[in-house]
């Protein structure tokens, strides 16, 4: 017996045995440190396998976007977890097993939470994911008083512009956490970070929100291929 649910008329993608020794994530992590692998890397440890052609790493980016985000997986139900294509009870019982020790790191030591001081600390959590995007995602990096990280929910998946991102759904995020600043962060599957008259514009609209809200919006950031422009660095909407 195994863990996975029958799935149908998923493209065949290379299985991790055919990846390059040094380039899976359990490897890397052993090398490089966690610190190293990206979020979807670190949940495919967790899961161990993929599912009818579809290798572990993609399941663990379906399961995210799925989701909406790390922020939402933790959240999700065990029901709704087990409904997913290729997750069953054990993969589950797996995920919230390692969430619930995280909810308790945090609770006895908040300090460990990541603190961001630069775009380029903000840009290091999310680069090496985002950057492998199909889609545009819209996600906000939630922060406390000393700008420590509390949540990195995604908002929006597709294409982003004023008609459709609505800045009272970022912010309802953001005052559900409780949080007293945040960083805007979108990919350009492009692979090219530079700003569009788009992207300001609803830098724009963000920044006039926070203000009105009472939620310091740090930073809106465009992540590329390994690179990422900050919004507030080049003063465009800000």
């Amino acid at each position: 017996m195994t863990d996975e649910k029958p799935e149908e008329d998923v493209q065949y993608q290379p299985m991790i045995r055919d990846i390059p020794e040094s380039e899976r994530p359990r490897e890397r992590l052993k090398h490089y440190g966690a610190n190293a692998l990206s979020t979807s890397e670190l949940l495919a440890i967790l899961l161990r396998t993929g599912v009818h052609g579809e290798n572990v790493i993609h399941l663990a980016m379906r399961l995210l976007s799925e989701c909406g985000g790390l922020s939402g997986l933790a959240k999700a139900t065990f029901s709704e977890l087990e409904a997913t294509k290729g997750i069953g009870p054990t993969k589950v019982t797996q995920l919230k097993a390692a969430f619930e020790l995280g909810r308790r790191l945090l609770v006895e030591a908040p300090d460990e939470r990541p603190q961001i001081r630069s775009p380029g600390d903000a840009a290091n959590l999310v680069l090496i994911e985002m950057s492998l995007l199909e889609q545009e995602h819209l996600r906000l990096i939630l922060l406390d008083t000393k700008n420590r990280v509390l949540e990195m929910p995604t908002v929006y998946i597709g294409n982003l512009n004023t008609s459709v991102v609505r800045v009272g759904e970022l912010f309802r995020h953001a005052l559900r956490a409780n949080c007293a600043g945040m960083i805007v962060v979108h990919n350009h599957p492009s692979g090219d970070p530079s700003p569009s008259p788009e992207d300001v514009r609803v830098t724009e609209q963000i920044v006039e929100g926070g203000k009105l809200l009472g939620v310091d919006v740090l930073d809106h950031l465009i992540i590329g291929n390994q690179r990422y422009v900050s919004l507030k660095e080049r003063q465009l909407g800000f």
